[in-house]
């Protein structure tokens, strides 16, 4: 396993990590979160991502029960906080009452002291950015996150936040937590060089486009699989995107490659990328997500990977 550094700042995460979102207290209990976790640690990922919207709270509940198994410093362990725990007004949002009481409520179910980063879950227009930066620099302060960062922000906002956490001598964000892979490479234009520029991580969620990168779908959807639920996949299997992915299968088996290995390969061959944070049902899903660390992508596969995912008007 490789580590980097989080952007500019000292912590230092695995390039493959495992996140908690839909697995996590949802379709996997206590035990198949503990093979999960375990395989995982044993690869030597040492990022755990959660939320506390993920299964309303279950998520933590249950990766704390896990996680005491482990030693705490030898985790990086983050959560988020924007989406609604409650019926509440001040039950969502990223202002200083939801964020202070979400905190207190994320810690006590992970049973810990302390997250190491604390991300804002979306930008939130109806509360003033000074409140947020404060709200999280008085957080760093009292010990409770090391670091804070943001998730499916824009490139302007994190200028923002940035510049303004630097003039008031203020903790600005670490890291940004975006939706990138080889089907959605929007944050290449913007969000990738800002992040750079001003030191910014970057660990990146849905990597394998929920599976459409792993030759999944390539002959339709199999019966009981999320894409006869979740509207997002939905609207990403269409026939364009399945002829891509197709390609893309091709390719990989040609190179000797499994799919979703190539796929993570060239996402952390790109500049400024720190981590793909992986979803995982069982440990040897965990175990074939890490062969991606074996696979060297130059040049000529590069530009093979790109050919595959050309529209029309762009192979001709």
């Amino acid at each position: 396993m490789e580590y980097r550094n989080l952007g500019r700042h000292g912590l230092k995460v695995s390039t493959l990590s495992i996140g908690g979102w839909i697995t996590f207290g949802g379709s996997l209990d206590e035990a198949g979160t503990r093979s999960v976790v375990k395989a995982s640690i044993d690869q030597g990922m040492n990022f755990i991502d959660l939320a506390d919207v993920y299964a309303r709270g279950n998520a933590e509940r249950v990766a704390g029960e896990v996680l005491r198994d482990y030693r705490r410093q030898d985790l990086v362990v983050s959560s988020k906080v924007f989406w609604p725990m409650g019926d509440g007004p001040n039950d969502r949002g990223l202002g200083r009452k939801h964020m202070t009481q979400s905190i207190d409520n994320t810690l006590e179910r992970l049973g810990m002291d302390y997250l190491d980063i604390y991300f804002c879950h979306r930008f939130d227009p109806e509360t003033p950015l000074e409140e947020t930066v404060d709200t999280m620099t008085d957080l760093v302060r009292r010990g409770r996150i090391l670091y804070w960062g943001t998730s499916v922000w824009e490139a302007e906002q994190l200028e923002l936040a940035t510049t303004m956490a630097n003039a008031r001598h203020q903790n600005g964000p670490a890291v940004e937590q975006p939706r990138y892979n080889l089907l959605d490479r929007h944050i290449e234009e913007a969000i990738l060089p800002t992040a750079r520029r001003l030191g910014i991580g970057v660990v990146l969620w849905s990597p394998l486009a929920q599976g459409m990168l792993t030759g999944k779908y390539d002959n339709g959807v199999p019966q009981g699989s999320r894409a006869e639920t979740s509207d997002w996949m939905r609207e990403s299997l269409t026939d364009d995107n399945l002829e891509r992915c197709r390609r893309f299968t091709g390719l990989a088996r040609e190179a000797g490659h499994e799919p979703g290995q190539l796929a993570l390969a060239w996402l952390l061959s790109r500049e400024g990328v720190t981590s793909a944070i992986t979803g995982a049902s069982s440990a040897e899903q965990v175990n074939s997500n890490c062969g991606a660390l074996e696979i060297k992508i130059d040049t000529d596969l590069e530009a093979r990977i790109d050919a595959c995912f050309a529209k029309a008007e762009e192979s001709v």
